[in-house]
């Protein structure tokens, strides 16, 4: 494996220089984190020798060559060769060409890349791991790749396996076991690795590949990756992530330090980055890129049109402006700007359109399910009908009754100004005696609308309807209820379901007010693999009838067919 060329003649190193000046000059779109890594590997060309470095063409050429070994294993391009675009010979080029005088060993110990999915992160992370498994001269090389969990790195660490099996020079020195990978006559080993292996210690790591940093919830299995590379003579661990929101996370972390390196507030000749993303303005949102706007997005997507489709972006960005959920996931997922954790949920528009009519004497009995949401002693307290459409892409109908302490009520109205008073003058909320809820009012209501509808489940927060459960149970059976969690596993996939509803207009609410008020004060939470749940803690007043909607809504899906939407689609994990 040697490069292209003469000892003179290194194709890649054409590419870089203008890969470089494109995009300096704004001939390639690219946003100032990438703009100062081009800076800083032309700067240190200039002056780097001050330093002890010195760049070899040599070393970054063999690498990129190498990658001519390998073959696409999926997609449109599975079993062709792999070809790095400018982005990722630039990265390649320059982690692998610097180096130290006197030992001649690498400059980088750490790359982090932060880039918006689909652009090749897997590939270029793949081809690195083997590459230092087989071919970077290290004696006894132990190369991982990393995840949260080793059923995840498994999954990362298929893609090096599938380009062993399609590669012939490879599968002359490899042997496949499992899922390792094992350089035959050598020590060498290429194996997944999660913080949930049965150990971590003893690890003597030449390389480290990390896919999706931002959703290691704990430094742990950085820290132990980076104290096991002491004894190795260049070792590298190899970032490359998307954007998250949890700013007290070891990505955020890399993710910062990454951004002082790149603007020289931190000089750190090991530390290789580059960050992907749209250029914006922390006091002046107006003044930085725009999400929708389609010219930025290759500055977060160096691979669109090529591993990354322009259709399916203008899809996303579609969903995006009607969902505000969608939203924050199309921000970090495509375009890899940080958000925050929360996102207020309803699309306001959407939900108004959903205002048809509910005839509560028209539904007598009809078949629903309930969903029970009981609040503290002095807050509002929702239970809601769901009634399921009697014709396919019919309406969801929803009924909802919502209780509250009179006196409660009273200085609610007067603290929050919510209308809790005019509510209950116009019949939308039952205000119960006393200074708290009274229970037996909602179990009237409960009964009376068994008798009048074909109530046929009642989904309650197990830890919210522990007071009453005995007696609803002597309503409707054991059976009859239904236990709902309040985390992302019950939560996502009806909270999901609920939105498609709003936004194809399929849901009638009635316009109640009250639930109107729920919804507008709904914000979800998501969690890194994409679920949701309501965040009863960011929400800013009561969310109780929707998340009742919420819990009601899963019993009519689930009961829709024999086999459920969430079986189908289920939950998504990393």
């Amino acid at each position: 494996m040697t490069p292209a060329g003469t000892a003179t003649e290194y194709p890649s190193e054409r590419i870089v220089a203008r890969y470089c000046e494109d995009v300096l000059s704004g001939r390639v779109p690219a946003c100032e984190q990438v703009k100062q890594a081009v800076r800083r590997h032309l700067d240190d060309l200039e002056n780097a020798d001050d330093r002890g470095l010195y760049f070899d063409k040599n070393a970054a050429q063999l690498v990129i060559d190498f990658f001519g070994l390998l073959k696409h294993s999926k997609g449109e391009w599975a079993g062709q060769t792999i070809e790095l675009e400018p982005w990722q010979q630039f990265i390649v080029w320059v982690l692998f060409g610097w180096k130290r005088k006197g030992t001649g060993v690498r400059r980088f110990r750490t790359a982090y890349i932060e880039v918006a999915r689909k652009n090749g992160k897997s590939t270029l992370g793949a081809g690195i791991g083997l590459y230092l498994l087989v071919a970077d001269g290290e004696p006894g090389a132990e190369v991982y790749t990393a995840a949260t969990k080793r059923d995840q790195a498994r999954i990362s660490h298929s893609e090096a396996t599938r380009m062993t099996k399609a590669s012939p020079p490879l599968r002359k020195r490899i042997t496949i076991h499992r899922d390792k990978l094992f350089v035959d006559g050598t020590a060498n080993l290429f194996k997944p690795l999660g913080a949930d292996s049965d150990t971590m210690d003893g690890l003597n790591v030449h390389g480290a590949i990390i896919d999706e940093l931002h959703a290691h919830k704990t430094r742990d299995t950085w820290d132990v990756l980076d104290t096991a590379t002491g004894s190795r003579r260049q070792p590298l661990i190899f970032a490359i992530t998307t954007s998250g929101f949890n700013r007290q996370s070891v990505c955020w972390e890399q993710h910062e330090y990454t951004e002082k390196v790149l603007s020289g507030t931190i000089e750190d000749d090991t530390w290789f980055g580059i960050i992907f993303t749209l250029d914006q303005d922390a006091e002046d949102a107006d003044a930085g890129d725009q999400w929708d706007d389609e010219d930025a997005w290759p500055k977060a997507n160096p691979n669109l049109g090529v591993s990354k489709k322009w259709d399916d972006m203008r899809r996303k960005a579609r969903k995006a402006s009607e969902m505000p959920s969608a939203l924050n996931a199309f921000l970090r997922k495509d375009l890899d700007i940080w958000t925050e954790a929360e996102t207020k949920w309803v699309n306001r528009a959407h939900w108004d359109q959903c205002d048809q009519a509910v005839d509560a004497n028209g539904l007598r009995g009809r078949t629903c399910y309930g969903g029970l949401d009981l609040s503290s002693k002095i807050d509002l307290t929702a239970w809601v009908l769901v009634f399921p459409p009697q014709v396919e892409g019919g309406l969801y109908q929803v009924l909802p009754r919502f209780f509250i302490p009179e006196w409660s009520m009273h200085e609610r109205s007067r603290r929050d100004r919510v209308p809790y008073e005019a509510w209950v003058r116009e019949g939308y909320i039952q205000a119960t005696p006393g200074n708290v809820i009274d229970y037996e009012w909602i179990l009237a209501q409960i009964d009376e609308d068994m008798q009048t509808y074909d109530v046929q489940e009642i989904a309650f927060d197990r830890w919210g309807a522990s007071r009453i459960q005995t007696d609803l149970q002597e309503m409707g059976g054991e059976e009859f209820l239904v236990q709902f969690g309040q985390g992302y596993r019950s939560m996502s996939p009806p909270m999901k379901e609920l939105e498609r509803l709003i936004l194809g207009h399929r849901l009638a609410h009635g316009n109640n007010p009250v639930l109107t008020w729920n919804a507008d004060n709904l914000v979800a939470r998501e969690d890194p693999a994409g679920n949701i749940k309501p965040d009863k803690e960011k929400s800013l007043e009561r969310i109780d009838g929707m998340v009742a909607l919420i819990m009601g809504l899963d019993r009519a899906i689930r009961h829709k067919s024999s086999k459920s939407v969430y079986e189908e689609r289920g939950l998504r994990t990393l």
